[in-house]
């Protein structure tokens, strides 16, 4: 409005050069018309520097989900199982060459690390070293694949999902133990998904093990599925397990009506945080005795999964033949949302 009263006044006054008001409405006017030049130079401006972070911000994105080049290992491992995949997202800009997860992690360093002193608590307590299960829960297929580099074959799983999703892209040789709470909707999924799955450590009710005995079936598996029944030995509401009364009757019917399973030991959970958790574990071998001697076995042939890493040195000295450990070789857990 203020320019158009301008114009409007200009064509009103005479413009001779010489006259005040016209060249004062002149001015006026060309005022107008640079800045409304100016204003479409910084629109534009603007604009390229839009693009430009657009297309930085797509380069960024670009890079960050490229995945690796392919390992001499990852492709052998793809020849092994008869497949030409290549890794997948799954596997993105890892360092399973040199034992080094996504995180950052050296795998292979912590891996030794935990079993020297796994090794040294066997020897203190006079026993065996016990089996090592890598917990590999929310951890990136590179940082198991690193692990597998470095020698190591048993795995551990907390989710069904998760497992079925990262068994495939994994050597076919990994023994792969199920070590969370399974739903009995979930068992078919489960072994249908992961042909190589060794071991489920937390069968803790009847109709568990008769999910996973019907699964078994309609999987035609050769051999029969390795089960560990779970003691709820902490007491605590939050964690799932049979009672330590219970443990003996379920193994009798796992014997009695699942063909397909073979009991093969124990597992339970102490109370996390707790500094003295030898309790838990006697419990656990008391409870053996029982299993045992409703199974016709002697105790010896029934393994006792316990320990973690914050308590494993404590459980071999109490017994145990299988310890599952993730944060000491892994690191810390990526944040991430429970899969269902």
């Amino acid at each position: 409005m203020f320019v158009l009263r301008d114009l409007r006044t200009l064509g009103n006054v005479e413009t001779h050069p010489g006259n005040p008001e016209a060249r004062f409405f002149q001015g006026r006017a060309r005022q107008r018309s640079h800045s409304f030049r100016m204003n479409q130079g910084e629109r534009a401006c603007t604009g390229r520097i839009r693009a430009c972070v657009l297309v930085l911000a797509c380069a960024a994105v670009v890079d960050a989900f490229a995945p690796r080049i392919p390992t001499a290992s990852s492709v052998q491992n793809a020849a092994g199982r008869g497949t030409t995949r290549l890794p997948s997202l799954c596997r993105l800009r890892g360092g399973a060459e040199t034992g080094e997860a996504t995180t950052g992690i050296d795998v292979r360093r912590n891996l030794e690390e935990v079993q020297a002193q796994i090794r040294d608590a066997a020897s203190a307590s006079g026993r065996e070293p016990p089996r090592l299960v890598a917990v590999s829960k929310f951890q990136p297929a590179s940082a198991v694949q690193a692990a597998y580099d470095a020698g190591h074959r048993s795995f551990g799983e907390n989710y069904v999902q998760e497992m079925i999703g990262k068994a495939p892209e994994l050597p076919s040789d990994i023994e792969w133990h199920f070590i969370g709470n399974l739903q009995s909707n979930k068992a078919k999924a489960l072994v249908a998904g992961v042909p190589n799955l060794a071991v489920v450590e937390t069968v803790d009710t009847p109709k568990i093990a008769s999910a996973l005995d019907k699964a078994c079936g309609a999987a035609a598996r050769s051999a029969p599925l390795r089960v560990m029944i779970q003691v709820l030995t902490s007491g605590e509401d939050s964690k799932s397990g049979c009672l330590p009364s219970e443990a003996a009757s379920l193994a009798a019917h796992i014997a009695a009506e699942c063909p397909r399973l073979a009991v093969t030991g124990l597992m339970t959970i102490g109370k996390f945080g707790d500094p003295h958790p030898g309790p838990y574990f006697a419990c656990l071998a008391a409870c053996r005795e029982e299993v045992a001697t409703a199974l016709g076995v002697a105790p010896g042939a029934l393994e006792l999964s316990m320990g973690m890493s914050g308590d494993f040195a404590e459980a071999i000295g109490a017994g145990s033949t299988s310890v599952r450990v993730g944060t000491a070789i892994f690191g810390s857990r990526p944040s991430a949302k429970a899969p269902q």
